[in-house]
């Protein structure tokens, strides 16, 4: 018997909590490469993610996250993403991440050898990416 439901299992895995735990039937995600669209029976694949918005959708709904590094591996009917992070738009502190970007900016401006300059500006994209998320998308 043909199986013609579109939805997939999605697993999004943290170090501290299972993210999301659930079918869906499209998600977008942001690595290495671009922007990347999974649906059911996806080739298999495994990618390398940076820092961008999460969407998961079901039909006309679609939720929205903050992702901060990971991979995903894709298996036609399942994906896994292990992420270092993953926030929901109401999990994100809006001052706390206006005063990081504002913290690494300065580091970024004063950087003269005795910091760290990739971490303060991935510093500065984490914090770019929770205010956006938050600013477009909590309701």
């Amino acid at each position: 018997m043909a199986d013609n439901s579109k939805d997939f299992k999605l697993q999004i895995i943290s170090p501290d909590r299972i993210f999301f735990d659930g079918e869906t039937d499209m998600i977008e995600v942001k690595t290495t490469e671009g922007e990347m669209g999974i649906l059911k029976h996806h080739i298999p694949l495994t990618a390398i993610l940076t820092p961008g918005i999460l969407r998961i959708k079901n039909g006309s709904e679609e939720r929205i996250a903050a992702l901060h590094d990971g991979f995903i591996e894709i298996l036609g009917d399942r994906v896994t993403i292990l992420a270092e992070s993953c926030e929901w738009p109401d999990e994100i502190d809006l001052n706390r991440a206006k005063e990081a970007k504002l913290r690494a900016e300065r580091r970024l401006k004063g950087a003269e050898g005795n910091i760290n300059e990739a971490r303060a500006e991935m510093a500065l994209r984490r914090s770019l990416l929770r205010i956006e998320v938050v600013e477009k998308y909590h309701k």
